[in-house]
């Protein structure tokens, strides 16, 4: 069994509010869990309106299948114009 973590730091400079800022959240956790089945959740910068932390997590059978869906994170966040990527870093366990 392997593990992946991705913790994403992403602006979202049109945000102007909290409500804003989750509404995008909101949209990119439900369209990734539909098109990447990996599990997502906010875990900084909750109290800011144009920045967030998210935690990305994936757990397969084998290393190659864990780095395919890191790789599809990854594509999945630097293709969106709603946001843009500050930092990104991956773990495999």
């Amino acid at each position: 069994m392997r593990v992946g973590l991705v913790t994403a730091r992403i602006g979202i400079p049109a945000a102007r509010s909290l409500k804003d800022k989750r509404s995008v959240l909101r949209g990119l956790k439900d369209r990734v869990r539909q098109q990447i089945n990996v599990s997502v959740a906010e875990t900084g910068d909750q109290d800011m309106w144009q920045v967030a932390e998210l935690g990305f997590a994936t757990v397969a059978a084998t290393s190659e299948r864990v780095q395919q869906r890191i790789s599809e994170i990854d594509r999945f966040l630097h293709a969106d114009p709603r946001w843009h990527v500050v930092d990104i870093r991956t773990e495999l366990l």
